[in-house]
């Protein structure tokens, strides 16, 4: 019994000197690639910087097109100039398209105020000429009505007096005639104010002097 017990020890040791001599061979393997990758990133790194600075090596004492670099950098910015020159130019064109839009349709608000004022101004003349063509209407009508009634007025009296009318061969003088009686009247009234004429013109010189 104590052989056996001594036996399995032996073999758990053994097990567990195994499994940590793996353990250690998985972390040396880990660090190895972690190395590895480390050492290919520098490499790459220096690498592009060394390509770099070649490339800007040969960009400096290479020329582009007959150009060198620096003539190069001056023809970029007279470029850049131009661009920007080309732009105010663009945008002030818009600019003074703008200001003409503008103008120009102050212009037709202008011409369409001026038109809406003459034609109220003609429909004003034409509802003056409309109102003194109704009063003339008017008044002609009126005066044709008048005239009818004047007419009616004297044909009236003339039916009766035709109706009503004296016999000429009676003597009615001695009958009170208003008519007759107006007339004397009126005789009366002219033969003395042509008497009173010259009393009245000496009065009015004897004013004056």
């Amino acid at each position: 019994m104590a052989m056996y017990k001594g036996a399995a020890s032996e073999a758990g040791r053994a097990m567990h000197l195994k499994k940590k001599r793996e353990k250690a061979l998985e972390e040396l393997e880990h660090r190895k690639k972690k190395i590895e990758e480390e050492l290919k990133l520098s490499a790459m790194e220096n690498k592009f910087a060394t390509h770099y600075d070649a490339v800007e090596q040969q960009l400096k004492s290479s020329t582009i097109g007959l150009v060198t670099l620096t003539e190069m950098k001056a023809k970029q910015e007279d470029v850049v100039k131009e661009r920007e020159r080309q732009l105010a130019q663009k945008q002030k064109e818009k600019e003074l398209q703008r200001m003409r839009e503008i103008q120009k349709k102050r212009e037709q608000q202008e011409k369409q105020k001026r038109q809406i004022a003459a034609l109220s101004f003609r429909l004003e003349d034409d509802e003056e000429n409309e109102d003194d063509d109704s009063a003339s209407d008017k008044w002609e009508k009126d005066g044709e009505e008048d005239e009818m009634d004047g007419d009616e007025d004297l044909e009236e009296p003339l039916v009766k007096k035709k109706k009503l009318g004296k016999n000429p061969d009676v003597d009615t003088s001695f009958l009170p005639d208003r008519e007759r009686e107006e007339d004397e009247k009126r005789v009366r009234e002219e033969l003395r104010m042509v008497s009173m004429e010259p009393l009245l013109l000496n009065g009015y010189r004897s004013r004056n002097a």
